[in-house]
């Protein structure tokens, strides 16, 4: 018996150590788009879309709703105290009611859909679609949420938006079972967990995607403070005009 767990713990390690190997993280900017420090441009921070849940032994997402609130509220203080390091002037949305909330969940849904696509279909050159294959060219993109993004509450005192999406699954136990016996027994390599998120800056008169960091692997427990705190640093890492350096999100 000693031997078997011996054995699934080693097989978790190859594989945690393989993922880690292969996470894939890809930030780009929009070509010719500048952002300095101190420019004077107001930026628009709209509340993350954040989704926490379990992964079934199957691989199902299993959402648990007080997870997901207590991210949110992690992730909302974490981004709060990192905004004086964003470079230029912060402003927090006001809050939606009505049909102004229900456009909101629309656009933060399509930043969501989009980020995604991004992602997908373009950060990583084998899945690139063909339209976008003009712009065969590491960290060149062109993507955008459309005009109608003025009519979001806010848009008219500012510059910018800064949107985030955020989603984990926590590998179950049965899911780990299943990861280490798979390994052990026809050698296949099973995931167990989900880590994903993505920032982006959007401009409110264009709706053009202008800065996008997104990340299928992320660090950090969402759940509890310090994690979210290393969450919201990794998804500002290199943010247009701030102070949040590489290094510094690494931690």
């Amino acid at each position: 018996m000693r031997s078997i767990i011996q054995l699934a713990a080693a097989a978790l390690l190859v594989l945690n150590a393989a993922s880690a190997a292969g996470a894939q993280e890809r930030a780009a900017i929009k070509q010719g788009f500048e952002l300095p420090a101190n420019s004077g441009k107001k930026i628009l921070v709209f509340r993350p879309k954040v989704s926490v849940g379990a992964q079934s032994t199957g691989g199902m997402f299993e959402p648990r709703a007080e997870w997901t609130d207590q991210a949110r509220k992690n992730i909302e203080a974490a981004l709060l105290k990192r905004q004086s390091a964003l470079g230029n002037t912060v402003l927090t949305a006001p809050e939606a009611y009505g049909q102004q909330a229900q456009l909101l969940e629309e656009y933060t849904n399509l930043f969501d859909a989009v980020s995604q696509a991004v992602m997908s279909y373009q950060f990583f050159v084998g899945n690139r679609l063909p339209t976008k294959k003009r712009d065969n060219k590491s960290g060149v993109f062109d993507s955008s949420l459309g005009e109608g993004i003025r009519s979001l509450p806010g848009a008219e005192d500012a510059d910018y938006a800064l949107f985030i999406y955020n989603k984990d699954a926590y590998g179950s136990t049965g899911r780990k079972i299943l990861q280490a016996v798979a390994l052990l027994g026809p050698g296949l390599a099973i995931k167990s967990g989900e880590h994903k998120g993505a920032a982006g800056l959007v401009d409110l008169k264009t709706g053009d995607l202008l800065w996008l960091n997104a990340d299928f692997a992320m660090g950090g427990d969402v759940r509890e403070p310090d994690g979210a705190e290393k969450r919201v640093r990794q998804l500002l890492e290199d943010f247009p005009g701030s102070t949040v350096k590489h290094a510094e999100a690494k931690r």
